[in-house]
């Protein structure tokens, strides 16, 4: 089939990569502009130099709404487009040009996590699987019927960056397979079942900051999705902040107010965390290693020289 591409950043630079490799003709690539939002500067293989060394066409777009972008479009005559990454709204003079509309790529188990920043949100609210779904796009955000999806698990211990790279590897086969579907004349797909879909915003600094009201479960799974080369989770210890880089949930259970700095266990120093934390039925947060706000990494244990005192969410 001959296909044009909507795509930015390391999702889009494989999903084109998988295009290139496949049977299928790319012939016109539509992609974002360089950004210095720091999130679009994580993961940020280029989609337009990938296109531009297989002699693809290349438009940079930051919305796709205008006339000289459908002409082209016209006159590429594909007959699907292929999007993964596409950061502003598709028109459905753009998703339905192609005979056989657009087939979006998404890097979240549809219907949950529609929307931004999925595999971060999945990671913080405890999900066991995550994945990437290929759906028919129409005019609700994320919410086309399902041509092919893949899941993987999550483990205890993983990170954002390693879910990133577990599911980034099911983009070429989930694309091809279900451009493959589409090619064979298949038109009837999985419906979403809207009653379990969720819409997730995009994440900012805001987000990161840490509220030790929340259980240690939950701040140990905020830190590993905010893993490197992700903003870090942080905190303020006497009017400055720190950043939590490592941590783990205590093996004991601890009294008190939620912020305190309270004991040591193993490497870790142990922070109460959880709004029952009162009834001394909760686990604290065993903070092993920070950053300064200097740019110092150090294990908690040198940084807190001493127990007590608070961490709070702001100065």
């Amino acid at each position: 089939m001959r296909v044009v591409m909507f795509g930015y950043q390391t999702w889009g630079h494989r999903t084109l990569h998988a295009l290139l490799d496949s049977e299928h003709d790319v012939v016109l690539v539509v992609t974002h502009p360089k950004s210095e939002h720091v999130y679009e500067k994580i993961w940020s293989d280029s989609v337009a130099d990938l296109a531009e060394e297989h002699g693809v066409p290349v438009l940079l777009r930051n919305r796709p709404d205008d006339d000289e972008l459908l002409a082209r479009l016209k006159e590429a005559d594909p007959d699907i487009i292929v999007a993964n990454n596409w950061r502003t709204w598709l028109p459905p003079r753009v998703f339905d040009l192609p005979r056989h509309g657009t087939l979006n790529v998404h890097d979240s188990l549809l219907p949950k996590y529609a929307g931004f920043s999925p595999l971060i949100w999945a990671l913080i609210n405890g999900e066991t699987e995550v994945g990437v779904t290929a759906h028919m796009m129409n005019d609700e955000l994320d919410a086309g019927d399902i041509v092919r999806q893949e899941a993987v698990p999550v483990g205890p211990k993983d990170t954002a960056t390693d879910l990133f790279h577990r599911t980034v590897d099911l983009i070429a086969p989930v694309t091809v397979g279900a451009l493959d579907l589409i090619a064979s004349g298949q038109r009837e797909f999985v419906r979403q079942d809207r009653s379990q879909a969720s819409f997730f915003h995009k994440r900012s600094v805001e987000d990161s900051r840490i509220d030790w009201t929340w259980s240690a479960q939950e701040l140990d799974r905020l830190v590993r999705a905010q893993s490197e080369p992700y903003p870090s989770a942080f905190t303020f210890h006497r009017g400055r902040r720190i950043e939590v880089l490592a941590a783990f949930v205590s093996e004991g259970l601890y009294g008190g107010t939620p912020g305190r700095v309270f004991y040591r266990e193993g490497d870790g120093v142990v922070i109460v965390a959880g709004a029952d934390a009162r009834y001394g039925r909760s686990h604290g947060l065993a903070i092993t290693r920070v950053r300064t706000e200097d740019g110092r990494e150090l294990p908690a244990a040198e940084y807190f020289t001493s127990m007590g005192g608070y961490l709070t969410a702001r100065p």
